[in-house]
């Protein structure tokens, strides 16, 4: 692929940028914030190859749907949006963290959406709000961190999300962030190459699993065509931990991954669960 530097990122060489958009570039703490996060990303040599950032809207809502392998993807999902037209991507997180002091008035003032999972179809609500005032939304269909580094399995949120909202379901993947920081992996703040690939749109049917469906194809496409040309920049990556099995690494499997998950989340329960019983106790006293 012919390449070139643009806004400090490698990008096609085909690829031209077009005008901030007004409203998002102001918002100087949310653009000062992320600006300092890829400033310093580029002083640890993070060189980030950005492809298909023309598919993100210049104007309006729109959902992007990444998958989810490290703790760097929040900032790697927004470089896209960032060269095209410096618009800025509201991600969904647990109402719970919006409770934490500091953390959650600076989410508030970044705009970034609560969800209450025990609403059930309710806490897309907030979503779909934010949606149809013209932003955009990040989302991550796998909701968790993949240990197998191979695309988990997709909740329907995103497409029954966007398709009601009316707004465009942008497919994103990345490749090299589980290199950086990720679970149970050692962290490696230097001199990493990450690809960052956005598709065109997944057209919405309205039938959510269908959709969905659709959008982890469209996804292994593009996480297929990243994984080639990283070979290029980082080796093939055989017997290495941050790479899938079935490429010749020594990641878990998708099924060992989803055992791990299962336990740590009975994990988490349970100290819930005698949390709330400590607390009974008190009460009853």
């Amino acid at each position: 692929m012919d390449t070139r530097r643009y806004r400090g990122f490698t990008v096609p060489r085909f690829y031209e940028g077009i005008a901030a958009n007004r409203d998002e570039a102001v918002e100087r703490f949310y653009q000062r914030l992320v600006g300092s996060m890829r400033t310093l990303m580029r002083a640890l040599r993070i060189d980030t190859t950005v492809i298909g950032a023309e598919h993100i809207p210049a104007q309006g809502g729109a959902l992007i749907a990444g998958n989810h392998t490290g703790y760097a993807d929040f900032i790697l999902l927004g470089t896209g949006p960032f060269l095209h037209g410096e618009r800025l991507v509201r991600f969904m997180a647990k109402a719970s963290v919006f409770d934490v002091p500091v953390l959650g008035h600076v989410l508030r003032v970044m705009k970034h959406v609560p969800v209450d999972r025990a609403r059930g179809g309710d806490s897309i609500a907030p979503a779909v709000e934010m949606l149809r005032g013209g932003n955009l939304v990040g989302i991550f269909p796998e909701a968790t961190i993949s240990r197998s580094f191979e695309l988990a399995h997709f909740k329907t949120g995103a497409a029954r999300i966007a398709y009601q909202a009316g707004v465009p379901l942008i497919p994103c993947v990345m490749w090299g962030s589980q290199r950086i920081w990720t679970k149970d992996l050692p962290k490696h703040f230097h001199n990493v190459p990450v690809i960052v690939r956005y598709g065109e749109p997944v057209e919405l049917t309205g039938d959510a699993e269908a959709d969905t469906a659709e959008l982890k194809r469209r996804m292994q496409e593009l996480l297929d065509a990243s994984r080639a040309e990283y070979t290029a920049l980082a080796g093939p990556g055989t017997g290495e931990a941050w790479m899938p099995v079935a490429l010749g690494g020594t990641a878990p499997t998708v099924e060992e991954a989803e055992r791990i998950y299962a336990r740590e989340r009975a994990e988490r329960d349970a100290k819930k669960a005698a949390k709330q019983a400590k607390r009974a106790r008190k009460v009853r006293k």
